[in-house]
């Protein structure tokens, strides 16, 4: 069975504590800089799973502004749900992500050959009056 994809957030940094919660620390979904090209130091990516059955793989895309060109893409990740009732939660790190320009940056999350989610990431000077 095919899960769903509850939730896709970006954040600075993530946490698990001994019980097995998650913190994401630094919720966002724009970046700002007064200056580029800007070099994001960690960019988290956390997207929980569920309602599904058996192993398959996650796949995280960023596309930049022009929604063709490759900015960066994550290594395949599995995800595994034991049962309908389970919930798999998976946090990818990027590193030393170069924003070459202000504009709409385009993240993907794929399962196996299917695109769950597309959502914009906005990349913005500190100047712009528009936001």
């Amino acid at each position: 069975m095919v899960p769903d994809l509850q939730s896709s957030l970006i954040c600075d940094d993530v946490r698990q504590e001994s019980n097995g919660k998650f913190m994401l620390i630094g919720l966002f979904d724009a970046v700002w800089s007064p200056h580029f090209p800007l070099t994001v130091p960690k960019l988290c990516l956390v997207n929980r799973w569920c309602s599904g059955q058996g192993d398959f793989t996650q796949q995280i895309r960023i596309f930049m502004p022009d929604q063709k060109t490759l900015l960066v893409g994550g290594r395949p990740v599995p995800v595994h749900l034991s049962s309908p009732e389970v919930t798999a939660t998976n946090v990818e790190m990027f590193i030393n992500i170069t924003f070459q320009q202000t504009g709409t940056y385009w993240v993907e999350v794929l399962l196996g050959d299917d695109l769950k989610i597309r959502y914009p990431l906005r990349v913005r000077e500190l100047s712009d009056p528009a936001e």
